[in-house]
């Protein structure tokens, strides 16, 4: 069965970076876009960054261009989320997704398994 298992959340400074991983198995990894999306307290899930199943592309919310950069290795099958100039209202629990598809799409019903999230916080 398909399992995704993030990590790499923490406590980090406005400003500050933190790298996700998430850790795939259950099936063919190099088939599937992948997409990073999360929850921010009393909100609803809200997509944030996708790639191809080669990487060959990537595609991001308007509020983390430039600062967070999608990736993946699929001999690792281990999708990443580095994220750079942290802000307070980045706070939130990230999920990875695999999509159903080979393109990712900013539709979070393409997607039919997501992780149990890591919590990332921003605070000074």
């Amino acid at each position: 069965q398909v399992q995704l298992v993030e990590s790499g959340g923490g406590l980090a400074q406005p400003g500050g970076s933190l790298r996700l991983s998430c850790a795939a198995s259950g099936f063919t990894f190099s088939s599937y876009a992948m997409s990073w999306a999360r929850q921010a307290p009393g909100k609803g899930l809200e997509w944030v960054s996708g790639i191809y199943n080669d990487g060959s592309d990537t595609f991001y919310t308007n509020s983390v261009k430039g600062r967070f950069t999608i990736s993946r290795d699929n001999a690792k099958n281990t999708l990443y989320l580095q994220m750079n100039s942290l802000k307070p209202e980045d706070t939130a629990l990230y999920y990875c997704g695999k999509s159903s598809w080979a393109s990712p799409s900013s539709s979070l019903s393409e997607y039919d398994s997501w992780g149990q999230g890591t919590q990332v916080t921003v605070s000074s």
